[in-house]
């Protein structure tokens, strides 16, 4: 992918003494009181922005957070307490700066933090006039939010549009590279498993990778349709019986090519949806109408995991089942380890993906763990990022 790399800029000497404005996503979950609870997105940030001080750049840096309504500012949108965070992370003191979009004073050497970019009337909609004015501020534009890559705001996209220099920070830049490594050059076979609730909210995703990947693995709330599809009687399990076609359609997608959906063969149900709920294994062809389908079964796992080690690429999306429920997480469990002891090169993403992946403790054996929910599955879906679509364009002006 052709884009303008922040580092290159600075190992090249581009940076010293210019004003360098980096969006980055700071959107932290922080409690009622405003504190943070977790700060992982601050740590992943602090790469660039020292990348950019190491080179004598006057550094600005925004994010958004939360939710605020454009124009009207309330304390609770303040990135005040990110400022405080990223002070202490970098070590040193980080200004927090109000109504900056006018003007900022910040010297070669120093960095300060932009007030929470969302509440600037024309964000959202990537206003020009705002685009221009916050373009006016820089020399040199850090994109550095993957998590945003999929939005064209004011200060995501409008920024790259106007700003002498436009380029990827070094989290995008990994974003990019795992991206085109996973599913635009990727070594084959290609093993992709998109599992979640509905078959409607993966449906293009499943579609875009049907015509691209060696085997598609289906699983979860999804996987129940695709055995529905394939004739099983699932019970009362999670569902959606008017998209049948859909699922048939994916499925033979598959075969023309001489692919394949694998369905199970055996699952975990019980009579209810409890934690402390009776876990039966079954055949797939044995399930009751009384029954709820919460896990693939061992044998299916068993199976899945042994094509998972003769993968060359694996893009995972989505736990097998219910895996918060002690009694049916082995399906997830014997996926994620086996993803973890394969020697290809795999990249995961989604909210409940990493948390299956923090839950088993395998964060060192995945190649790439995309930070973008949003993000991540509008690739999958084949589309072409906002992000990605005005910095490659702008690399080659």
């Amino acid at each position: 992918m052709n884009v303008i790399r922040f580092s290159d800029l600075c190992a090249q000497g581009k940076v010293a003494a210019k004003r360098v404005f980096i969006r980055a996503d700071l959107n932290v979950p922080q409690d009622a009181q405003g504190g943070i609870t977790e700060d992982t997105r601050i740590r992943a940030s602090v790469p660039c922005i020292q990348m950019a001080l190491d080179a004598g750049a006057a550094v600005m840096v925004t994010s958004h957070l939360g939710r605020p309504t454009e124009g009207a500012f309330k304390p609770a949108d303040s990135l005040a307490p990110v400022a405080q965070r990223l002070g202490e992370l970098l070590g040193r003191a980080v200004p927090l700066v109000a109504d900056w979009v006018d003007g900022v004073t910040v010297a070669p050497g120093q960095v300060v933090m932009l007030e929470n970019c969302r509440v600037n009337p024309g964000e959202k909609k990537n206003d020009p006039a705002l685009a221009r004015k916050m373009a006016a501020l820089c020399d040199v534009f850090v994109h550095d939010a993957f998590g945003t890559a999929h939005r064209a705001e004011a200060s995501t996209y409008g920024i790259a549009e106007y700003a002498p220099v436009a380029c990827a920070g070094p989290l995008l830049a990994a974003e990019m590279d795992a991206i085109a490594k996973a599913l635009l050059a990727p070594k084959r076979p290609l093993v992709a498993i998109v599992a979640g609730s509905k078959v409607s909210t993966k449906l293009t995703i499943l579609k875009s990778l049907a015509a691209n990947v060696d085997q598609l693995i289906v699983g979860g709330g999804i996987a129940n349709t695709f055995m529905l599809a394939a004739g099983l009687n699932i019970g009362k399990s999670l569902a959606e019986p008017d998209l049948l076609d859909q699922a048939k359609a994916v499925i033979e997608a598959m075969q023309a090519r001489g692919a394949a959906v694998p369905i199970p063969t055996d699952v975990v149900t019980a009579k209810t949806f409890a934690a402390d709920a009776v876990a039966t294994v079954k055949a797939a062809t044995d399930v009751a109408d009384d029954d709820l389908i919460l896990d693939i079964g061992p044998q299916t796992a068993q199976a899945l995991a042994a094509q998972l080690m003769r993968a060359g690429t694996i893009v995972w999306n989505g736990p097998l089942g219910v895996f918060e429920f002690a009694a049916f997480e082995n399906g997830t469990k014997v996926v994620a380890q086996a993803i973890a002891a394969s020697s290809a090169f795999s990249i995961a993403g989604g909210g409940d993906t990493l948390a299956a992946i923090a839950k088993y403790g395998i964060e060192a054996q995945i190649g790439y763990i995309s930070t973008g929910g949003g993000a991540f599955l509008e690739v999958l879906e084949g589309k072409t990022l906002p992000a990605f679509e005005i910095l490659g364009r702008r690399a080659g002006t």
